[in-house]
């Protein structure tokens, strides 16, 4: 018989929201939605209640004001989100050491190895949820599976204040009557695709012939058969290095020449930089996210011969991924600069900080001064001469 480990996906309950109900009592009951601008912003979450009008994540405010005109919106606090994230925590690592984080507000516990000191997984998720109840005043749903897929998927079932459980036995069933659009990876334009091969719920796609999918969808086709299937050999990851670092700008009125996108690429650039510099990393693949005014949005990367944290290097990668879009040609409403394939190791600072490349000791030395100027008089105290306005 294979190794069954319990997983448990706990999921915070709309959590921003619910972060400023219990910073504001008064707002208990009320469609609270939190996010960006009215004019350009979009929803990063909203109460249930708000949740009831059609609001949902991602929504432009514009449309969240339209479907909920008694909303109560408010400005993210990123800070205040953490410093309960942090709370919550270091809960869920009370039960296990194998905490794997999605985000600030869900994560995926192994709890195999807890059992005979904690209990079965069913009471040890139960004691999870009364624990942060009583010391944050917030709800989370949890699901309780032997793998990773099964567990998200039952987390969503119940919520708010969600516990399911689904036995080894019993995944099949479970999953069958589900909408295909609950799998990982389908989103509109998949769940399109599948339904053009009669395929909505889980039972359609265990069912259908797997060269089917093959042909179709290639290896993710195979992937998601296996997941409706019940089936995800993915192990509980602790220490998972960051797997980009980006910076993105949403703009108050829509961007329609190249020069100002230029511009505004610097900036972003140079803030990119700063913070692998501030995270002691380096990149290698300079991703540019280009969303136009219809939303309509695409990504162009590239990946660099050698990893690098100066601003000036990423800009002029992301200016040949400029020219691989319309940018200057459609209004454009967002850019965004991420960096991944990073490097952690010691080893390759050392090798730049020792070697003899005068240039790069030049451009090294230009950049720890700035940081240090960053770092007594803030972020906006000196940057690319190009970013000063007349």
């Amino acid at each position: 018989m294979s190794y069954l480990r319990s997983i448990i996906h706990l999921d915070m309950d709309a959590f921003y929201p619910s972060v400023e109900i219990k910073d504001n009592p008064a707002l208990k009951g009320q469609p609270v939605i939190v996010g960006g601008g009215r004019e350009r912003g979009v929803v990063a979450s909203a109460s249930y209640e708000a949740r009831r009008s059609g609001v949902h994540s991602a929504m432009p405010i514009a449309e969240a004001m339209r479907l909920c005109p008694g909303g109560i919106f408010l400005p993210v606090r990123m800070a205040r989100y953490k410093e309960v994230s942090t709370q919550i925590f270091e809960i869920f690592n009370r039960f296990t050491p194998l905490v794997e984080p999605l985000s600030i507000d869900e994560a995926f516990l192994d709890v195999t190895g807890s059992e005979r000191l904690m209990g079965d997984p069913v009471e040890i998720a139960r004691r999870i949820k009364a624990a942060v109840l009583a010391e944050t005043g917030l709800t989370v749903s949890a699901g309780v599976a032997h793998n990773k897929f099964v567990a998200k998927v039952a987390s969503e079932i119940q919520k708010p204040d969600g516990l399911t459980v689904i036995q080894h036995d019993a995944v099949v069933e479970f999953l069958d009557p589900l909408p295909i659009s609950r799998m990982w990876g389908v989103g509109r334009k998949m769940e399109e695709a599948l339904a053009a091969l009669n395929v909505r719920t889980f039972r359609d796609l265990r069912l259908t012939p797997l060269h089917l999918l093959n042909d179709k969808f290639g290896e993710h086709g195979i992937k998601m058969h296996r997941l409706s299937l019940g089936m995800d050999e993915r192990e509980v990851v602790t220490e998972q290095e960051a797997k980009s670092v980006g910076h993105e700008k949403t703009f108050t009125e829509d961007i329609l020449d190249l020069e100002t996108a230029k511009r505004e690429l610097l900036g972003l650039a140079d803030a990119v930089g700063r913070r692998l510099r501030r995270e002691g990393v380096r990149g290698k693949t300079v991703t540019l996210k280009v969303k136009y005014s219809d939303f309509n949005q695409i990504t162009r990367a590239c990946t660099l011969k050698d990893p690098t944290d100066d601003g000036l290097e990423i800009y002029s990668a992301v200016i040949r991924l400029l020219q691989k879009t319309q940018v200057g040609k459609r209004p454009l409403r967002l850019l965004g600069i991420s960096f991944s394939n990073l490097n952690f190791s010691e080893e390759e600072k050392q090798l730049s900080f020792f070697g003899n490349d005068g240039s790069a000791q030049r451009k090294k030395r230009l950049n720890e001064a700035l940081d240090s100027i960053y770092l007594k008089h803030g972020d906006k105290s000196a940057g690319p001469a190009a970013l000063l306005r007349k």
